[in-house]
């Protein structure tokens, strides 16, 4: 019985549970630094779902009304989960399925897999996301940064680890909304070049260049990675290379050598595993991110040697994500109402618990992200890390 588990488990803080039949149970120890947490089961059918496939059938029953709060939030309780419960070891069978048939991200598949989340209307992403619409992790140099600065942190930390010189033509791989090839035609002084596989993000991106009067070096397509061709002195991704799938791993960065100047330099930002890899969360896989697979450092190495290009730099952020994920999901609350209207409120707990879960393994499981440079020559970048914290 779910009751049972959670007295056996529950040890890091105090959770109250309400049950269909009218029992109530208190588990844990009451904690003054944590938000008094009161969890209704609304279907008794759930206690059981949830004991079966708890990974999956939290956040599904959850979209379902099979449960709610009472009392706190769903980063909260999620939290509280995580840190008693800890990531489960998955199967062997786990492993191969998540690493091969959920990663078959071909030419096709990666253009469905992206289309079904990033092609959200515009409405959706402009409610939470920072004016300038990054949908990746902020940079937070100090706890009074807002969301917006943060963001505006990164693009500036990202454009000194590329060291970028006026003139020079630089690829975004995977360029959203635009904001990043923007930030760096208007701050660099180079020309950029955006692919993305969203229709959505590829109209928005277009827009914004025309606006801000930077349509003739500002470039945008809508074109998968693999089919671009041209040579260019910058690389940039940031955000992409989780939606690549483990199979594609070397075949990314041979393609990133063969368009890369002698000189040139790649910056790649992205999700990883501080740990050992892993497999994607089945719910996520199934109704965020097809297609998608976190990558653990030492499969990223593996390919980057196998491609021949040279690491320069690995910084890893471990809480930016997690803060980042928290302005994400107090903007989204404040908007909800309007998207229960427009696209109902299924949609809006899937949402909204997407980045609660997201949140909490940020802070409690082996999710960072990397921020890896690249280039073919050991002289392009300077020998010490000073010219990365002053503004070119």
């Amino acid at each position: 019985m779910l009751e049972q588990v959670l007295k056996e488990t529950i040890r890091s803080g105090q959770l109250r549970l309400l049950m269909p039949d009218g029992n109530e149970y208190i588990f844990g120890e009451p904690n003054s630094e944590d938000a008094e947490i009161v969890w209704r089961i609304n279907n008794p059918k759930v206690s059981l779902r949830l004991l079966q496939n708890g990974e999956f059938e939290l956040a599904q029953t959850y979209m379902e009304k099979g449960w709610d709060l009472l009392k706190g939030s769903l980063t909260d309780l999620v939290n509280l989960l995580y840190i008693d419960f800890g990531e489960q070891p998955p199967s062997l069978v786990k492993k191969l399925v998540g690493r091969t048939l959920k990663q078959w991200n071909n030419l096709n598949k990666s253009l469905q897999n992206v289309s079904s989340h990033y092609d959200l209307d515009e409405t959706l992403f402009r409610s939470f996301l920072d004016k300038d619409m990054h949908y990746s992790c902020a940079y937070f140099k100090s706890a009074e940064d807002d969301l917006e600065t943060a963001q505006q942190n990164k693009c500036q930390h990202i454009m000194n680890k590329l060291c970028l010189q006026p003139g020079q033509r630089l690829l975004d791989i995977g360029s959203g909304w635009g904001g990043l090839s923007l930030y760096m035609a208007q701050h660099g002084g180079v020309s950029t070049h955006g692919v993305t596989l969203s229709e959505e993000q590829l109209r928005v991106a277009k827009a914004r260049a025309e606006e801000r009067g930077l349509a003739d070096r500002v470039t945008f397509d809508l074109q998968d990675y693999r089919d671009h061709t041209g040579q260019y002195d910058r690389i940039v991704s940031v955000g992409m290379f989780e939606h690549v799938g483990r199979p594609y791993f070397e075949g990314f960065f041979r393609k990133l050598d063969s368009q890369l100047s002698a000189d040139g330099v790649v910056l790649l930002h992205t999700i990883g595993r501080s740990g050992r890899p892993g497999i994607t969360n089945p719910w996520i896989q199934k109704y965020i991110f097809p297609g998608g697979y976190i990558p653990a450092l030492s499969e990223m190495i593996t390919a980057i040697e196998k491609a021949g290009l040279l690491i320069n730099d690995v910084e890893i952020l471990r809480y930016h994500y997690a803060d980042t994920l928290a302005a994400w999901s107090q903007r989204f609350s404040a908007h909800r109402d309007e998207f229960v209207v427009s696209k109902g409120e299924t949609f809006c707990r899937m949402w909204e618990i997407y980045l609660a879960m997201c949140e909490a393994a940020f802070r409690n499981s082996d999710l960072v992200v990397y921020q890896v440079q690249l280039s073919k020559s050991k002289t392009v970048v300077p020998d010490t890390r000073d010219y990365l914290y002053q503004k070119l």
